[in-house]
């Protein structure tokens, strides 16, 4: 019996892996690209977020101002517990900075993939926002525990934004930092071209450490 060849693994990121990714630096960009693709092959990974993310979005759906959050560290698992402990506090203080809660609704956002030269990249904000006045809010989560790097916040935004057409049609790209409860937006004097011509570089160098570990 003839064991057919195992199909090659094509270079993919998600929008946290190609992000994490163009915030290294050196020798730990390789290794972070073979970490990826290993976890591809072996179609591994778990989201410890998945609860927190469901909470936070019936608080804005259902206008509770943090109830759902509150509540969700106690039906958690007792390992997420702390994780989930320290998550609230910056994602509470989030939710109350948009204000009334009567005024906003939660908005449904669609994944979309990019094309970064020869990379596909899938875009997947968390939810999103309307707010009475009309205003659309794609939000992507930060959950680390150290903040956002600028590099990394402009990559995230830069794409959502490339992308907004399919994401929520005539949103604006908001990063989270859910500990600390800051919202990131893209500074007014961004250059589109420059962090496209970045970006694509990045791609490029992401491609070739991909096949060099295969």
């Amino acid at each position: 019996m003839t064991v057919p060849a195992s199909t090659p693994l094509t270079p993919y990121a998600t929008l946290l892996g190609f992000t994490r990714y163009v915030d290294r630096t050196g020798p730990t960009k390789a290794t972070f690209v073979g970490g990826l693709r290993k976890q591809r092959a072996s179609r591994s990974g778990f989201n410890p977020h998945g609860q927190f993310v469901k909470a936070l979005k019936a608080d804005i759906a259902f206008h509770t101002g943090g109830t759902h959050l509150t509540g969700v560290v106690d039906v958690v698992k007792p390992r997420w517990r702390p994780l989930y402990q320290a998550l609230v506090p910056g994602a509470t203080a989030w939710l109350h900075s948009l204000g009334d809660p009567a005024a906003v609704d939660l908005a449904q956002t669609r994944d979309a993939l990019a094309m970064l030269g020869d990379l596909p990249v899938k875009i997947n904000p968390h939810f999103g926002v309307r707010h009475a006045d009309g205003r659309a809010e794609a939000i992507r989560l930060h959950f680390d525990e150290t903040p956002p790097s600028e590099e990394s916040v402009l990559a995230t935004l830069h794409l959502m934004a490339r992308h907004m057409d399919a994401v929520l049609p005539h949103a604006e790209p908001i990063l989270v930092d859910i500990r600390r409860g800051q919202a990131h937006r893209m500074p007014n004097d961004a250059k589109p071209d420059q962090i496209e011509r970045w970006l694509s570089g990045e791609a490029a160098a992401f491609r070739a450490i991909w096949s060099t570990a295969a």
